[in-house]
């Protein structure tokens, strides 16, 4: 499965962004809709973190304690693609974001994660 993320880039503290992925490479008899998808992010000098997951149906989602509230995600399966809406942005979230699938339903670790895409930079100043 390759995943591609766009919609990176710079942003005031307050403002907004919204991240996608699109995944395609299934294998056979496997659709976007057989799988999980999430968004983890790494900062430099920092561990790899939980941002937010949302099952295959859309209907069921989940989000790190340092951005609820403030981040939501949501997919589309007829095309493909997960969303990351960023909104009040702090310079903490400046990060490298990474697009993740899965076949289950585990979010929080890393390691559950079986699909990972190369990631975009988000960079929010004061």
């Amino acid at each position: 499965v390759q995943l591609q993320a766009s919609g990176g880039g710079k942003a005031q503290a307050g403002g907004s962004l919204r991240l996608s992925c699109t995944a395609s490479g299934f294998p056979r008899g496997f659709s976007f809709s057989s799988y999980s998808m999430g968004w983890f992010r790494q900062a430099p000098g920092k561990e790899r973190e939980f941002v937010a997951a949302v099952i295959w149906s859309g209907t069921r989602s989940s989000t790190g304690d340092s951005v609820k509230g403030r981040f939501s995600i949501s997919r589309d399966n007829a095309k493909g693609t997960v969303f990351l809406q960023m909104n009040n942005l702090k310079p903490e979230d400046t990060a490298v974001y990474c697009c993740v699938a899965q076949n289950g339903l585990d979010f929080s670790s890393p390691k559950n994660w079986g699909y990972w895409g190369q990631g975009t930079l988000v960079t929010v100043s004061s």
